[in-house]
């Protein structure tokens, strides 16, 4: 399922306390949906990594109590609060790169929420994730009885989802428009390769932070190369170019006549670059001019541009024009 569908059923999932555990491939954002949830519904959200720890690390280690004259557990500091009365998650990544032993060790937290004498807050979701073992990572095969103890689903990654985020997010518009223009160079990710970097939803990421640093631009073709691999790092530099085609958005959004752009290319960049200055600002007469010149602009791209809008809350409505765009286009909307 993709990002959108798995947000909502994991929502569910962690508001009725099942554990779940996330398949995917590297890179393609599986942490980023939990925190994500977290986020938004303001939970405690504690990422532990498995593959990094000891079984005394995970159950706690022993030590004399003289008041009780007996030995018991500490409880790792790590882990939520016992007593801890928020809403939150307790996410296991990489739980299958983590040696048997320490899986073992995870069998009681998963099933029965505790360990030792550790127990897990009862407003506490259990989420884990890991890739597949065909994607040539560090992985050991889950037991059954681990594996057992969760609901299994799988993340596939989604262009159109990946876009909605990528532009809330306020990812570089030369990223989106690049790969709204060329979608399967998102993930590029190959098992069967031997190469270090390749593209996926977390490289381009990178790619983003990178384009927002002060590397020089003499050194950014070498250093998009070492996130998303040479190939595609050439190709979306020469890409960027074009950026330099598209009609004065200002103009656009002023109501000022402006040459449509011929190239496909071109009208993607300039469809994102609309999207992103409604979003910094979107008065009433702005967004009139923009629904007005969609009318110049083909089928595809118009609905596109209408599209993007609706997905980073843009409000249609305050416009005068849209009822007519609407009845304009209601051979569109009926599609």
């Amino acid at each position: 399922m993709n990002a959108k569908e798995l947000k909502r059923v994991l929502e569910g999932l962690i508001e009725s306390k099942i554990p779940t555990f996330l398949w995917g491939n590297p890179g393609v954002g599986k942490s980023s949906v939990v925190s994500q949830i977290a986020r938004e519904h303001d939970m405690e959200f504690v990422d532990l990594r498995l593959s990094l720890l000891d079984p005394t690390d995970l159950r706690g280690i022993p030590f004399f109590d003289k008041d009780e004259k007996s030995a018991i557990w500490a409880k790792p500091e790590f882990l939520p609060k016992s007593d801890s009365l928020k809403q939150g998650i307790l996410f296991l990544d990489e739980i299958n790169s983590a040696p048997p032993t320490i899986q073992a060790a995870a069998y009681q937290l998963i099933l029965d929420r505790k360990i030792g004498e550790y127990v897990l807050p009862i407003h506490f979701a259990i989420i884990a994730a890991g890739n597949y073992e065909s994607d040539r990572g560090v992985t050991y095969r889950m037991p059954t009885p681990l594996a057992n103890r969760f609901v299994h689903l799988n993340f596939d990654v989604d262009f159109d989802s990946w876009k909605e985020w990528a532009m809330k997010s306020n990812i570089d518009q030369r990223i989106v428009s690049y790969l709204s223009y060329k979608s399967e160079n998102l993930f590029l990710f190959d098992p069967k390769s031997n190469q270090k970097a390749f593209a996926t939803p977390r490289s381009w990421e990178y790619v983003d932070k990178i384009l927002k640093s002060n590397i020089p631009k003499n050194a950014l073709e070498n250093v998009i190369s070492g996130a998303i691999g040479k190939e595609s790092s050439v190709e979306f530099l020469n890409y960027a170019k074009v950026m330099d085609e598209i009609p004065d958005i200002d103009a656009i959004l002023n109501g000022i006549a402006v040459e449509v752009p011929t190239k496909n290319s071109a009208l993607f960049g300039m469809c994102v670059g609309i999207v992103y200055a409604l979003k910094k600002d979107c008065s009433v007469e702005k967004l009139t001019n923009v629904l007005q010149f969609t009318i110049t602009l083909n089928d595809e791209f118009s609905m596109m541009l209408i599209q993007d809008m609706q997905r980073n809350g843009i409000n249609l409505e305050l416009s005068p024009f849209w009822r007519e765009w609407v009845d304009a286009h209601r051979y569109l909307i009926s599609i």
